[in-house]
């Protein structure tokens, strides 16, 4: 990957739906340049899908958080089914699986605070594998940030 390739993904990442002839004359490329850069990058697994960017508060998601999850000593063998809880649920948008005091962070979208309450003591602080949760509601978020 060279800086052409760095510049054509920050290009792509401002706007994935811009025609090629307007991609190339950003960088300075012939088009049919920019599109096997384009289809190289997705092969070889560095852009791995093309995607939309939706405003959740249009769609009547009115709160977020982000929800540290600790999992009990010795459950360790049920992470893998409990991941695809997390990945399944319709409030989740995005965990991670982390190293540290926490074992995961979940961000959570839900249309208000009863969504978020329903969600830490229904789902996970009665889940037989979590040991404690710490949640921090979200004021405001900031998408698109660049580089890699």
């Amino acid at each position: 990957m060279d800086a052409a390739d760095l510049r054509l993904i920050d290009e792509l990442r401002d706007d994935a739906r811009q025609p090629l002839s307007r991609l190339a004359a950003t960088l300075g490329l012939a088009a049919s340049t920019v599109h096997a850069r384009i289809s190289r990058l997705v092969s070889r697994g560095v852009i791995r899908r093309f995607t939309i960017d939706v405003d959740p508060g249009a769609l009547g998601y009115r709160t977020e958080a982000l929800v540290s999850v600790r999992i009990r000593p010795g459950a360790r063998a049920q992470l893998t089914r409990f991941a695809e809880e997390l990945r399944t649920h319709p409030d989740v948008a995005q965990y991670f699986y982390v190293a540290g005091a926490e074992d995961f962070v979940i961000h959570f979208r839900g249309r208000d605070s009863a969504d978020l309450r329903s969600f830490v003591t229904d789902h996970l602080s009665t889940h037989s594998i979590v040991a404690a949760t710490n949640t921090s509601l979200i004021f405001e978020r900031t998408d698109g940030l660049r580089g890699v």
